[in-house]
């Protein structure tokens, strides 16, 4: 996505100041957006002396990189540390398939897709579910009372993201099916014009853009993740980065863990840090962060199983060209 779009074409509307504040802060919070075919590939040389870390600018990675604790434990291996921020989870996976770094953080969906164009990723560790971090939105005025009400409406949405599967699952759930609606995929920015303007009638959002549509233009929840989706977040690597350095895998496992831990017994210190970090206001971020999920773990045959889940059913909706087993990306399975 260019940055220019990023500007959801305020020069062709009318728009009132409180509208447009809030563009700003959207605008804010996606800081400097990145393409991933635009960043360097990997050099000889440097895979040994640079871990190349993808994150967003939400979730335990912006922590650790602001807390610096794991440039200090790489330093004694003589490993640097490159941060690179992505808009959202497709954008950085499309990083890691084509080599611009090894590691990040995405939601659900978003490895499903990567697998399917052929990204051979690895699943290296995931946070436990956060169902209510997710939701199905409308607008505070709107006639729209049940996602079974959505039968013939426009329901924006990022593409490939985690809401995507959340959608597909409350459609179902509703008794409709996905064609149905008339799914309008939208970036994040993009998605909050269209919907503060009318111009779709729902919007399948995340947190803490979640967060912001209700604490700032007071969106309705028609329904989060609870019953319908876990809603985890997945560490990925490159496989063959995870497969030549399990040492350094390990050692970013081990700093997220503390700093999940550290987060779990301070939110209100970590709604304090984010609202520094993305421009947020502190009521937003300690919203956002009260359901935020801590904890890193291995990813489990569980997991794997409910990933499989969800390639399924993107399958059989022709989201994906064609199925795909979630268990080829792991370390376990051959290259």
């Amino acid at each position: 996505m260019k940055p220019s779009a990023l500007l959801i074409h305020l020069h062709a509307a009318k728009r009132s100041t409180q509208v447009f504040m809030s563009v700003l802060v959207v605008l804010a919070l996606f800081g400097s957006l990145v393409h991933a075919a635009d960043l360097p590939k990997k050099t000889e040389g440097t895979a040994s002396t640079e871990l190349r870390i993808g994150y967003q600018k939400y979730g335990t990675l912006i922590i650790l990189k602001a807390r610096g604790t794991l440039e200090k434990r790489l330093a004694a291996q003589g490993i640097t540390v490159k941060w690179t921020e992505f808009p959202a989870g497709p954008q950085l996976l499309e990083g890691l398939n084509v080599g611009s770094i090894d590691f990040g953080t995405v939601g659900e969906a978003p490895p499903i897709f990567a697998q399917a164009a052929g990204a051979d990723i690895v699943y290296v560790g995931n946070e436990p579910p956060s169902p209510h971090s997710e939701a199905l939105v409308v607008q505070a005025d709107s006639p729209i009372q049940t996602v079974a009400d959505l039968k013939g409406k426009r329901v924006a949405l990022n593409k490939g993201s985690n809401v995507h599967f959340l959608l597909v699952r409350l459609i179902e759930k509703a008794g409709l099916k996905y064609s149905d609606i008339t799914p309008v995929y939208l970036a994040p920015a993009d998605a909050r014009a269209a919907f503060e303007r009318g111009s779709v009638d729902a919007w399948a959002i995340w947190d803490p853009f979640f967060a912001a549509a209700q604490t700032q233009i007071h969106a309705r929840t028609l329904a989060d993740g609870q019953n319908a989706v876990a809603n985890r977040q997945f560490y990925l690597a490159a496989r063959p980065y995870a497969a030549q350095h399990p040492e350094v895998i390990k050692a970013i496992s081990e700093e997220l863990d503390a700093v999940d831990a550290w987060g779990k017994k301070n939110p209100d210190e970590v709604a304090k840090f984010l609202s520094t970090e993305t421009g947020l206001d502190l009521a937003t971020l300690q919203l956002a962060a009260g359901r935020y999920a801590y904890g890193v773990t291995p990813v489990s045959a569980g997991v794997i199983g409910d990933q499989q889940q969800i390639a399924d059913a993107f399958f059989d909706l022709k989201l994906i060209p064609h199925n795909i087993k979630v268990a080829d990306a792991t370390l376990a399975a051959k290259p």
